[in-house]
């Protein structure tokens, strides 16, 4: 008789095997295997064919339909509701997708509480950094750069502007995870038109201008729609 077990499931490997799953049927999407608007294979049809069982399957539909990869319909199953632009793909080599939307679920929450209370506490000090940033990143646009690291100092300045130790802390435990989804779309924003990426930094522009203002609300709101649009412009057309 063999004493060999196996590993037993555990919350986090569910999750693995979660964002594994997504990432596959997110590339056959991409890919054109299934078009817009037509349905995806049963749970138990995925689940067979990538070698999963259905609950792992059934999680990865429902971050699809999160992000608004696909839509369910009563009693007909899941649909495809966009393609995402290959160019996703070509970005993320061997990345998760999955684990960027995470990371832009986590950030419009923080970062949104971020700005508000650095509104609150702004100093004159903290309004000169974040300006600062602000014109960094206007310039690499300007130049046609990618402006990662202006952006990164854009949100870093407005954790210090919180004068609280803790999300400074958090903004820079995940400055990797941030890092890989500021690279992938800023990189999109670069392949569509002007008046695109010229947006992305009007965005920029109504969190500054809250937080000059101690509005804690509008810099709240601003920041979350600016994340908000960042997950959202990830899976649009680069021609849009």
């Amino acid at each position: 008789m063999s004493l060999e077990r196996s590993a037993p499931t555990t919350p986090l490997s569910e999750a693995r095997r979660s964002a594994g799953i997504y990432q596959r049927i997110f590339e056959t999407i991409v890919a054109g295997e299934f078009a817009v608007n037509s349905r995806l294979p049963s749970e138990t049809e995925l689940a067979t064919r990538f070698g999963a069982s259905r609950p792992v399957v059934r999680e990865a539909l429902a971050r699809l339909r999160d992000d608004g990869i696909i839509v369910s319909r009563q009693g007909s199953g899941s649909y495809v509701k966009r393609r995402p632009d290959v160019a996703v793909l070509r970005f993320t080599p061997g990345g998760s997708i999955d684990d960027v939307q995470r990371c832009f679920e986590f950030r419009q929450v923080v970062e949104g509480g971020a700005a508000a209370l650095a509104a609150e506490r702004r100093e004159d000090a903290d309004i000169a950094d974040i300006r600062a940033a602000f014109d960094a990143l206007s310039v690499a646009i300007r130049k046609n750069e990618l402006g990662v690291e202006p952006d990164e100092r854009f949100h870093l300045a407005i954790a210090k502007a919180t004068h609280n130790p803790y999300y400074v802390s958090m903004q820079t435990s995940l400055q990797p995870h941030i890092r890989y989804g500021m690279n992938l779309t800023r990189n999109l924003s670069r392949l569509r038109k002007a008046e695109r990426v010229l947006a992305v930094q009007d965005e920029h522009r109504v969190i500054l201008d809250a937080i000059v203002a101690g509005d804690p609300d509008a810099a709240c709101r601003a920041m979350q729609d600016h994340i908000a649009n960042a997950r959202r412009r990830m899976f649009e057309n680069v021609t849009a």
